[in-house]
C-alpha cells in the first residue's frame, strides 16, 4: 500500500504541501469545496466535468461512495496520475455524522467507521505506480498524544486510522517554517519505515517525501 497519512492542526502546512507536487501527475480529491492554499492552484487543479474527463485534476465531495468512485476512476482511467491526495479526510466522517445526527441508536457510528475504512481500503487496491496521500486534522487524546481526529471515542474504538498506514507524518511549524515530523517522540503517532528518513524533522515537501519512500522501497 503506497499510502501516506498526514495529520496536524489547521494552519500547519498540510494542504500547502500539495503545492510541491507535479500538478500534471497529481489528482486532488477535496472533501470540502475550498480552494487549495498555494499560488496558481485554481489553474493547475481544474475540476473534472465527469467520470470520463481525462483533463481535470480536482474533484470535491463528502459522499464516501462518490469518493470511492473517484479513486477507482483515477486508478483505472488516469494512468498519467501518479499521486492521488484526499484532503480534509476528517470531514468525510464529520459531515456524515452531522447529516445523521437525528438518527437514534449507535449503529450510525459503526456505519460511519465502516465507510471511512472502505475509503482507505480502496487505496490499498491502487496500481503499484500510484501513491496516495490522506490529509487529516489531528486531535489530542486524554494522554496528550496527537492522533487523527474522528468524531468521538466510539469511532476510535471501531477504526484506528493511523494503524492502516505504514507512514504517518505530523505537520508542525518550527521557527516560521512548515515541517513534517517523521517519528513518534512521545506526543504524536508519527511513524515511518526504519531508515527511510535520516531526520525526525523534514521539510513539508510531498514530492521529496514520496520520492524518498519510493527509493526506500526499491532498495536505493
Amino acid at each position: 500500500m503506497n499510502s501516506i497519512l498526514i495529520l496536524g492542526p489547521s494552519g500547519s502546512g498540510k494542504s500547502t504541501s500539495i503545492g510541491a507536487l507535479d500538478a500534471e501527475s497529481t489528482f486532488v480529491l477535496g472533501v470540502l469545496p475550498k480552494p487549495l492554499p498555494f499560488r496558481g492552484a485554481g489553474k493547475k487543479y481544474t475540476s473534472i466535468k465527469g467520470w470520463g474527463d481525462t483533463d481535470g485534476h480536482y474533484y470535491t465531495s463528502d459522499d464516501w461512495q462518490k469518493v470511492i468512485k473517484c479513486i477507482h476512476m483515477v486508478n483505472e482511467l488516469r494512468p498519467e496520475i501518479k499521486t492521488i491526495v484526499i484532503d480534509d479526510f476528517h470531514y468525510l466522517m464529520a459531515n456524515e455524522f452531522m447529516r445523521r445526527a437525528c438518527e437514534k441508536g449507535y449503529e450510525r457510528f459503526s456505519e460511519i467507521a465502516r465507510n471511512a475504512w472502505l475509503v482507505i481500503n480502496e487505496l490499498s487496491r491502487l496500481r503499484d505506480d500510484l501513491h496516495s496521500v490522506v490529509i487529516c486534522h489531528n486531535d489530542i487524546d486524554p494522554a496528550g498524544v496527537s492522533r487523527p481526529k474522528t468524531i468521538g471515542k466510539m469511532l476510535d474504538d471501531k477504526i484506528c486510522i493511523e494503524g492502516l498506514f505504514s507512514t504517518v507524518l505530523h505537520s508542525v511549524v518550527m521557527d516560521g517554517e512548515y515541517k513534517f515530523r517523521t517519528q513518534n517522540e512521545g506526543r504524536c503517532v508519527s511513524k515511518s519505515p526504519m531508515g527511510c528518513f535520516s531526520e525526525h524533522l523534514i521539510d513539508n515537501d510531498l514530492k521529496h517525501v514520496i520520492n524518498t519512500i519510493k527509493q526506500y522501497n526499491e532498495g536505493e
